[in-house]
């Protein structure tokens, strides 16, 4: 192997006092002690440059002289041994000079990104996920910064900007798109093949919508911890303990296991600390993942609970200053976001969210997103249909809603679309609008005066809750009970928008009242989670 420069691999060697090494190559390397120098020299009648390092042996460029002047074999011995050590201290140190080289290179060709948004940065291009100038990035690479750079996307987020970057199947409208929903996902793929605790989230307002029933496609078999997130948004005199119950048998329905559920609140802290010390007992040193549907509160969640473990954990007390950007967009987190939250070993991973193409987000402009997220605590919005049946919504409360009669509701909506009804930013984006392109007639059976009959979910907007009149009907529970009455309705949607028909949610202080615990057997209480509130 050819050496090309003298200085490539210098580094301090123990050499014999009085030797120099030069070495038959193209460009030869010298340590240089004294003057005197060595060279490797054939016994045979070759010309040196064809001289092979094997039949080679060292002599002094000097007159050996005569008589006692004369080395012995036993010098010439000594000084080839000598040589030959420097040689190999050589190849060593230039074999651990190799390895250094290429542990710098894997460190620097390391992308650097948005700690913001987890968008690799950039300089080129100004409105693109992850653009930092010239000279705030290479000041920060200069000192070795690069993880505290916020991007310019992040910057305009955090001061209430609606800017999308997603596009594809379960992307979003309005604005530009630089990378798919389909390419997030892919980001996750890794997750199944390695050893990690997920924390998986899910909106309580929007349950089955934001639910990832495929989660194990993205987790493997890596053990999971269930986090309900914006009950605090739930109707005022709510009993968590029958929301709590309500959530266990959901999702033992889908035969999903989990080690434990907990209802919590990014917003008042309510149920973090217990999510915190679940965590910590259960995660042995793996990294942790916090894994959910797009705007489920993943960045919100992290932000809570590095609040929450800093009382007690100095990693994660720092780790707050650099946390994920929060915003009402979907599709705010765009690659994953390493958070050295434990002092312990492991680390903390934001995620991108999943994006759904069949939550009613996906189908309006970026714009009128912030009001599909309600605010503040819901309040049931009740419409008598029959005498004997009223229909409950709960769900973003800006959103208005007519009540009209069945058979004139179709005329009311060819009418008034563009007029009364608009999107939430106005009659300019009623042109967008791809129309309620998709219809499921439902049949709902009540069963119960006491009880409502179902809910209707619609994904990513909220449900209605069916429940029967009794007070009106002037009967009492056993003539109820006599005949199952039956209810037909039909749900008009945007095609990709999904519909999902489940036991009632109980909520409110009627949910207390009406809501009954299922009896359980031994091996049931024994395998079904708990959850904490």
């Amino acid at each position: 192997m050819a050496l090309k420069t003298p200085s490539t691999f210098l580094s301090p060697l123990s050499l014999p006092k009085h030797y120099t090494l030069s070495i038959f190559n193209p460009v030869s390397l010298n340590i240089y002690r004294k003057s005197t120098p060595l060279s490797c020299k054939s016994t045979h009648s070759h010309s040196p440059s064809q001289l092979p390092l094997s039949d080679t042996k060292l002599l002094s460029s000097e007159p050996e002289g005569t008589g006692a002047a004369s080395p012995t074999r036993g010098d010439r011995f000594l000084e080839r041994q000598q040589a030959d050590e420097a040689a190999k201290l050589l190849i060593k140190e230039i074999k651990k000079t190799k390895k250094k080289a290429k542990k710098v290179l894997k460190v620097n060709t390391a992308t650097a990104c948005c700690y913001g948004c987890g968008a690799p940065l950039q300089t080129s291009e100004v409105d693109a996920p992850g653009y930092v100038d010239m000279d705030t990035y290479e000041l920060k690479k200069k000192h070795h910064q690069l993880r505290t750079i916020l991007c310019g996307r992040c910057r305009l987020l955090s001061h209430g900007h609606m800017i999308t970057a997603v596009g594809g199947n379960g992307g979003y409208s309005g604005g530009k798109q630089f990378v798919s929903a389909d390419e997030l996902r892919e980001k996750l793929s890794h997750l199944r093949h390695e050893k990690a605790l997920i924390v998986k989230l899910v909106d309580i307002v929007d349950f089955n919508g934001s639910f990832l029933s495929r989660v194990r496609d993205l987790a493997g078999a890596n053990p999971i911890i269930l986090v309900v997130t914006k009950v605090d948004l739930l109707p005022k005199g709510t009993d968590f303990n029958c929301v709590g119950d309500w959530v266990v048998e959901a999702i033992t329905k889908k035969k999903l296991n989990v080690l434990s559920v907990h209802l919590t609140s990014s917003k008042s802290l309510v149920g973090i600390a217990g999510v915190a010390s679940e965590i910590q007992k259960e995660k042995k040193g793996r990294d942790v993942y916090i894994l959910g549907s797009a705007n489920v509160g993943k960045s919100a969640f992290i932000s809570a609970l590095l609040k929450m473990m800093a009382q007690r954990d100095p990693a994660a007390a720092a780790a707050q200053k650099y946390k994920p950007i929060q915003s009402a967009v979907p599709g705010t987190t765009l690659g994953p976001i390493q958070i050295d939250a434990f002092l312990g070993g492991g680390k903390l991973y934001d995620t991108p969210g999943v994006h759904l193409h069949h939550r009613q987000a996906a189908v309006v402009h970026s714009e009128d997103l912030p009001i599909l997220a309600p605010q503040s605590r819901l309040r049931g919005q009740s419409f008598p249909v029959f005498p004997e049946t009223c229909l409950t919504f709960y769900g973003p409360k800006k959103l208005p809603i007519h009540a009209v009669p069945t058979h004139e509701a179709d005329e009311f909506y060819k009418k008034e679309l563009g007029v009364l009804l608009t999107p939430p930013t106005g009659k300019d984006r009623a042109g967008e609008w791809r129309g309620l392109e998709t219809v499921q007639q439902l049949q709902i059976n009540f069963e119960d005066a006491e009880r409502p009959a179902s809910d209707v979910a619609i994904s990513g907007l909220g449900w209605i809750t069916i429940e029967p009149r009794r007070e009106s009907l002037g009967i009492s529970e056993s003539n109820f009970a006599e005949g199952t009455k039956e209810l037909h309705i039909a749900v008009h949607v945007p095609k990709p928008v999904e519909i999902f028909v489940r036991p009632s949610i109980p909520v409110g202080k009627a949910g207390a009242e009406w809501y009954q615990y299922r009896e359980l057997t031994e091996k049931e209480e024994e395998i079904r989670p708990k959850w904490y509130f």
